[in-house]
């Protein structure tokens, strides 16, 4: 194996760390973002870690700009083994206040961005016969009030996932989906929902959790190298999937709770 990786959002978080993870290994890594001051960063990072490898600005919104990337990994690194759908937005709000711009917004980014991104560079993991890590949340799985637009996309990132590991399985392409709860990253920076009291209560559950993207970045490397397919990060969060898998009405009645004192808080 080559070790070559791509990652998007790679300028910040969640995806600096994971590209820091894999160049520790002494990856070739190829970091894309919209932020070109953080990829640059993330880059003298990379190297400082014993990696190498190249940047690239691009949106995950625009699909040629995703096949431009895998064409650049094509030229400079001579394919592609890891890719990584990582870049995201956070967003909230109830949904009778999310706009459909807010929808479309989200969905553009979180979930067609993962979309685009598989179909961008599935001929260059064929040919190497390698990995698709796509980033979602526990939202996909829990569904937590106040934030539809954000649980459907996340969700949206799981099902394309469970289609791809049986769809690829034949073509020895091995898929893994990520679903981490809170953890302490930059995501409200790209914030953007009608309650700025929601944005308050979220970055809040961020800044306490104990977890940071670094620890997740390892538990990532740990769990695809044993090929584990649903990567869940928390514990709790491991927890809480069990759960509503045996009692799927223990987890919408908490869910249900959760809602009314969102609400409240969010009118005070």
């Amino acid at each position: 194996m080559q070790n070559r990786m791509m990652v998007t959002g790679a300028g910040s978080g969640l995806g600096r760390e994971i590209a820091l993870r894999w160049a520790r290994e002494g990856w070739q890594l190829a970091l894309s973002d919209v932020n070109e001051a953080g990829l640059a960063e993330t880059l003298k990072m990379v190297r400082e870690a014993g990696g190498d490898g190249f940047t690239q600005r691009c949106d995950v919104r625009d699909y040629s700009q995703l096949t431009a990337l895998a064409q650049a990994c094509e030229t400079r690194l001579g394919g592609i083994d890891v890719v990584v759908n990582n870049a995201g937005v956070a967003s909230g709000g109830f949904f009778d206040e999310l706009s459909l711009e807010d929808w479309d917004w989200q969905i553009a980014i979180n979930l067609m961005g993962v979309v685009k991104g598989c179909k961008a560079f599935l001929p260059l993991v064929q040919k190497s016969h390698g990995k698709i890590i796509n980033i979602a949340s526990m939202a996909a799985l829990m569904q937590a009030p106040g934030m539809s637009n954000y649980n459907v996309a996340k969700a949206g990132v799981v099902a394309l996932s469970e289609s791809l590991l049986v769809e690829l399985k034949q073509q020895e392409v091995s898929v893994h989906v990520v679903c981490p709860s809170f953890f302490q990253t930059n995501l409200m920076d790209s914030y953007r929902g009608p309650t700025p009291n929601m944005k308050a209560q979220i970055s809040k559950l961020l800044e306490a959790s104990p977890i940071t993207a670094a620890d997740i970045a390892d538990y990532i490397y740990r769990q695809v190298a044993e090929g584990v397919f649903m990567i869940l990060p928390h514990e709790e969060g491991r927890m809480a999937w069990k759960i509503k898998q045996q009692n799927p009405q223990a987890i919408y009645d908490e869910m249900g709770a959760l809602a009314e004192k969102k609400r409240n808080k969010s009118r005070t």
